[in-house]
């Protein structure tokens, strides 16, 4: 009897020794205001910095900066776990730093990619002292506008076939709206202009649009306008003309200085003014609606017809306006640009362009103070009353000027003079690669993301390349790929840059992702503008819609998209708005998304954690400490069950607990009626139709 007594008395010893398995899964820490309070802090402000971890699971929990450790303590315990805090003062630069948790002899580390046993540098958390970007911003749902191709307003300044010549050849005006771009469509005008803009902003808001972002306005001989002809006006094809002339080239003519008509519309100031007003109203307009503008800056390179250069001899001999640089080296914009033959005046064609093109000759920067005045003056102007566009998305950013110190100090003076003139103004960078160096704080706000949103989406839902020049199997459906390529990304993106990122799926460099979701690679050139419409899934589409509206980052549709227009890359995926033959359905479901967007703030600013993964299925949470979103996409071909711990976002285990289905897409449509599912101790058990993606919410009732 004795012995058996001891014997229980040391199996009850050992179970009240016993310890909870150390639940790795339950660690969390990232830079929205949840666990960094404030998310934006100045040097010199106390920032309250917490991690956390299941409740009475781990023996502490350190934060290392720099070498120096300070203890973190619990400060509030909520649905099951421990929320370890400490207050740290913000030095005048980067702070960077990482988690190191201790139970028993297990130390184990956590940063911006999650659990380790190493610590990488690279790959700690960060805060950048004094970087804001402008709350607006933040999530917004952005609607790219290629203005040529949205709506003919006003055909009264359609550009007219034989206007002038360009590479070569005339111009050409196109009667057909629904005409298949050329693939030479450079010179080809379908009429779109900012009325049409005006007479469609109904749309725009129905559509739950809240950011329109313009490719360029400015006046260009193309219908693409990244060859800026005059900074400083709109051109007259998209805004007002009010003094036309009559004189077209005539056939075989290939001399714009014979271009009569060509010249008056964009050289007289009748003209000019008239069209700036018009964007005036414009703005005017999307500002009653509260909504935003974004214009198109082009700053690298302006194009040949451009008034400083004016090799195409518009401007010359005209009333105002000084000799361009390429007509004389007595040119007061000589220096704007880079000779190479400093003896070949007049007419001098040796001028360095970008990528060699010569239509695109590369601004000189690094040779010209006036030059160098003269853009941060433009870059203010817009911004400024009476224009009052609300920021700036620049073109090949990272290419200005001939050096990488260069390239930082200009837009150093670009940030300096655009926040001056308008605070809140958003300053957004095309870019391919490695941002971090200009995301320092002092220079962009964010970029358009194509490293941690447009590639993985394609490359996961499609296994295709955003060009549609290459379909991959290997990354089909891997989410492994997806998930790694999403965390690596995006650690580039701190929060503040994170949240207003350019999240598209399309837009005018490259495929239409619906024309993705047939997985064919082809190009209009030999493929043919029917293989880009063949075999296209909307469901799939769909399903990149519901990551882009419920990603961190500002959701932004490529005019047309949400309609179901189809295309190969360039100029392809310039095809005008359907009109009258829209997809309704796509629509809908497009309205449907924003609205959930717009309607649940977590989907803004809230936390990412991924919960659940396999070949063609990828769960993953955006959440608070009291809400939570649940995004579940199941690209398989046949429906099937899964059971995923949502507790990870936050959602109690110890009680039942309702979760809301908000949205459920699949092959044979969507239905959008909510419907409630219970969770058992923070797990679901849940059936996913094929091609499908399940949006679910939960809020604790307080």
């Amino acid at each position: 009897m004795r012995l058996e007594k001891e014997d229980v008395m040391k199996k009850m010893q050992y179970i009240l020794n016993m310890r909870a398995v150390l639940n790795k899964d339950a660690f969390f820490s990232d830079g929205t205001k949840y666990y960094r309070n404030p998310s934006e802090p100045e040097a010199g402000e106390n920032v309250m910095i917490s991690f956390r971890t299941q409740k009475n699971n781990v023996d502490s929990v350190y934060l290392v900066s720099e070498g120096v450790k300070y203890k973190m303590k619990v400060y509030k315990t909520l649905k099951g776990f421990d929320y370890h805090g400490v207050k740290i003062t913000m030095p005048d630069k980067i702070f960077r730093y990482y988690f190191e948790i201790h139970y028993g002899w297990i130390t184990c580390y956590y940063n911006s990619m999650g659990v380790s046993t190493e610590i990488q540098e690279r790959d700690n958390f960060e805060i950048y002292p004094g970087y804001h970007t402008p709350d607006w911003a933040k999530g917004a749902v952005m609607y790219q506008i290629y203005v040529d191709r949205f709506c003919n307003g006003d055909p009264d300044n359609d550009v007219q076939t034989g206007e002038y010549s360009y590479l070569g050849e005339h111009c050409q005006r196109v009667e057909a709206w629904g005409k298949i771009p050329a693939v030479m469509g450079v010179r080809e005008f379908y009429g779109g202009d900012l009325q049409g803009i005006i007479d469609k902003l109904d749309y725009l808001e129905e559509l739950g649009v809240e950011v329109v972002y313009l490719n360029p306005i400015f006046v260009s001989p193309s219908n693409h306008k990244y060859d800026c002809q005059d900074y400083d006006y709109v051109d007259p094809h998209l805004g007002k003309i009010v003094n036309d002339g009559d004189e077209l080239l005539n056939p075989g003519d290939r001399d714009n200085s014979h271009a009569g008509k060509y010249i008056r519309r964009v050289t007289e100031k009748e003209n000019l003014e008239a069209s700036n007003r018009l964007f005036m109203k414009l703005v005017e307009e999307l500002h009653k609606r509260g909504m935003k503008v974004i214009l198109d800056g082009v700053f690298n390179h302006c194009g040949s017809f451009n008034k400083w250069m004016d090799r195409e001899r518009i401007y010359e001999g005209q009333e105002g306006y000084e000799p361009g640089a390429y007509i004389s080296a007595e040119s007061p914009y000589r220096s704007f640009f880079y000779f190479h033959d400093e003896n070949a005046w007049p007419y001098n064609n040796s001028y360095d362009g970008w990528w060699t093109h010569e239509t695109l000759p590369k601004l000189n920067y690094e040779g010209s103070r006036k030059l160098y005045d003269h853009i941060l003056k433009v870059a203010e102007k817009w911004v400024s009353p009476p224009f009052n566009a609300d920021g700036w998305r620049l073109d090949v950013a990272a290419d200005l000027g001939f050096s990488n110190e260069f390239n930082h100090r200009f837009w150093k003076d670009f940030r300096k003079v655009v926040k001056a003139a308008n605070p809140d103004a958003l300053i957004l960078a095309e870019h391919y690669g490695n941002p971090e160096g200009w995301l320092q704080g002092d220079e962009w706000d964010s970029v358009m993301n194509y490293d941690a949103f447009m590639e993985p989406v394609t490359w996961f839902l499609t296994g295709m390349e955003k060009h549609s020049d290459e379909y991959r199997e290997d990354l089909y459906g891997d989410s492994n790929a997806f998930i790694g390529a999403m965390m690596h990304h995006m650690r580039s993106l701190h929060m503040s840059a994170l949240h207003t990122a350019m999240n598209e799926l399309s837009n005018h460099d490259h495929s239409r992702f619906l024309t993705r979701t047939n997985r064919r690679v082809g190009r209009i050139s030999y493929a043919g503008p029917e293989a880009a419409s063949q075999n296209i899934n909307k469901a799939v589409m769909r399903e990149a819609v519901a990551i882009q509206m419920t990603w961190p980052g500002a959701p932004t549709i490529y005019y047309g998209d949400e309609a179901g227009v189809c295309g190969f890359t360039d100029p392809d995926n310039r095809r005008t708005y359907p009109w009258g033959t829209e997809d309704q359905d796509l629509i809908l479901f497009h309205k449907k998304m924003i609205a959930l967007h717009k309607k649940y703030r977590i989907l803004r600013t809230g936390s990412l954690k991924f919960l659940w993964n396999d070949y063609q299925g990828l769960c993953y949470g955006r959440f608070s400490h009291t809400e939570q979103i649940i995004v579940v996409i199941n690209n398989r071909d046949e429906g099937r069950e899964v059971m995923l711990d949502i507790w990870q976002t936050g959602i109690t285990r110890l009680e039942e607990s309702v979760i809301t289905r908000l949205m459920l897409s699949s092959q044979d449509g969507f239905i959008d009626k909510e419907e409630q599912i219970i969770a058992q101790a923070g797990s679901l058990n849940l059936y996913l139709p094929a091609r499908s993606a399940t949006i679910l919410h939960h809020k604790d009732v307080l």
